[in-house]
């Protein structure tokens, strides 16, 4: 069964109706991975150098002493490129196969996979440089295992947080709670700091670099822990969702008077407000976009974390948030009623410009909210001010370029069971990474060779060039989608 099911795992990837645009995407990405790998060799280096100089510290207790902060790392970056196994077994869910065979295959696929070993760029070169040579073949070897052990169990932990978080946005309370247990060595106690942290957690590099029975018992009987947690989880979270019955009851319906002078378009808008009010993926997403400006507001202004060009980054990032998560998919949570939009003609531009408008005027909110970095002297608020309208017109554009070629339907719903949840687009990734880094570049280059005021006018104004202009690339947006609108329909369609 798990080679049946690896088999169509892979055949479900060639048959994915992205597959033409994503095929570059998917070789930037294993370029990104290469390029991670290499920064990972480099830190070990580093890390070696440090380790083959100490002299109260071994290499392993070194290791194990930085490995909390690994995998906070590792665990936030599964949320781009890892999916939970309940959201691909739909399928077979009716199938004549043991309750819990599925579940177990796509575990078991999840835990061995490729992504794992990424991290053994940094702990085989380091082993090599500074274990190896030390302690001994066995020892290295023991403490490799350990290590890849952990990252199997933190990739297991992953699936149980991200499938409780696409419950309840309140869920990440979670996994804060769990990673404040494990630094806690950091803040609690009479002698907490950072090097009780580091010795805490070096007991268990030693332990396994000698191949204590207590330590790989204790990590092993982590993994079977939370492999029974996360079974019983996957299976409850698909059918609950595939037998669920709810009734919708509307108490009282929002009219947003508001918008009826503005014709159409206003109509849209409204479609679009609702769209975040009643259907839960498109709130939550909503929700989280808040609650990430609010965080990397209160980041850029009240600490040191980001000074200099970083400033100017994460304001670039926390403006684009919206545009990030919600408007770089447009036409994708539309797929569900499609038909309908192709009713009558220019529809679809109307249905543009309302979500332009919408999310270029939400970037009021970031801009207020980071008001004390200019207090703080931080950043201008002409530089702000910038950015802003930097983001709202090429980058906003550059996001809804996408609705040409996105053509997987999004479910509005429904978190475990629905098509859109399991497709990754990686032409988005592509797209966003470009709308961060080039717009960063400007903010670097342009004050240098222009001076600060100069350089902030020069990206204001490019800004509104495109904002002002919106009309005409909004159209060509619409007449490039109207000729592969055959192609697309047919693909929303498969993937609803």
């Amino acid at each position: 069964m798990l080679r049946l099911l690896r088999k169509h795992g892979l055949l479900a990837d060639k048959r994915n109706v992205a597959i033409e645009q994503n095929k570059v995407a998917k070789v930037f990405g294993y370029v990104m991975s290469a390029i991670t790998m290499l920064y990972l060799m480099f830190l070990a280096v580093m890390l070696s150098l440090i380790a083959n100089s100490s002299t109260r510290y071994t290499a392993c207790e070194i290791m194990f002493g930085i490995l909390p902060f690994i995998l906070v790392i590792d665990f936030l970056f599964r949320f781009m490129i890892q999916q939970t196994p309940s959201q691909r077994i739909k399928p077979y869910i009716l199938l004549p196969l043991g309750k819990y065979a599925c579940i177990d295959c796509f575990l078991f696929n999840s835990a061995t996979s490729l992504g794992n070993l990424i991290w053994m760029a940094l702990f085989v070169p380091y082993a090599i440089m500074s274990v190896l040579f030390v302690e001994g073949f066995f020892n290295a070897l023991g403490f490799l295992l350990a290590l890849y052990l952990i990252i199997v169990a933190n990739s297991l932990w992953y699936m149980i947080a991200r499938t409780l978080i696409n419950k309840s946005i309140f869920w990440w309370f979670l996994p804060i709670a769990v990673y404040a247990l494990i630094f806690s060595p950091w803040y609690i106690g009479p002698d907490a700091d950072f090097v009780k942290l580091c010795e805490t957690y070096s007991v268990i590099g030693n332990g396994s670099a000698h191949w204590s029975i207590i330590v790989f018992g204790g990590i092993l009987l982590l993994i079977c822990l939370i492999w029974a947690i996360n079974r019983r989880l996957q299976y409850d979270s698909v059918y609950a969702e595939l037998s669920k019955n709810e009734k919708t009851e509307i108490k009282h319906v929002t009219q947003l008077g508001l918008f009826d002078r503005y014709g159409e378009v206003g109509e849209y808008l409204k479609l679009e407000i609702k769209s975040i009010m009643r259907n839960k993926n498109i709130r939550k997403t909503f929700i989280m976009a808040n609650v990430l400006i609010i965080v990397f507001s209160l980041l850029i202004s009240f600490t040191d974390i980001y000074e200099g060009g970083m400033t100017k980054f994460l304001a670039v990032y926390n403006f684009a948030i919206f545009g990030a998560m919600i408007l770089i998919r447009a036409m994708c949570y539309e797929g569900n009623y499609i038909d309908c939009l192709m009713v009558h003609k220019e529809n679809i531009i109307s249905l543009l410009k309302a979500k332009y408008f919408l999310y270029t005027f939400l970037l009021i909110l970031p801009l207020l909210l980071m008001i004390p970095t200019v207090v703080m002297g931080k950043c201008t608020l002409l530089m702000l001010i910038s950015i802003m309208f930097l983001v709202g017109g090429p980058i906003h554009a550059c996001f809804l370029y996408l609705a040409i070629i996105n053509k997987q339907t999004i479910p509005l719903n429904t978190k475990f069971i629905g098509k859109g949840t399991t497709e990754n687009n990686f032409i988005q990734v592509v797209v966003e990474l470009a709308a961060f880094l080039l717009p960063l570049i400007l903010l670097n280059i342009l004050p240098v060779l222009l001076g600060e005021t100069l350089g902030a006018l020069v990206l204001l104004c490019m800004g509104l060039c495109f904002i002002v202009t919106y009309p005409i690339w909004i159209r060509d947006i619409y007449k490039r989608m109207m000729k592969r609108r055959y192609e697309n329909l047919e693909s929303f369609h498969a993937t609803r």
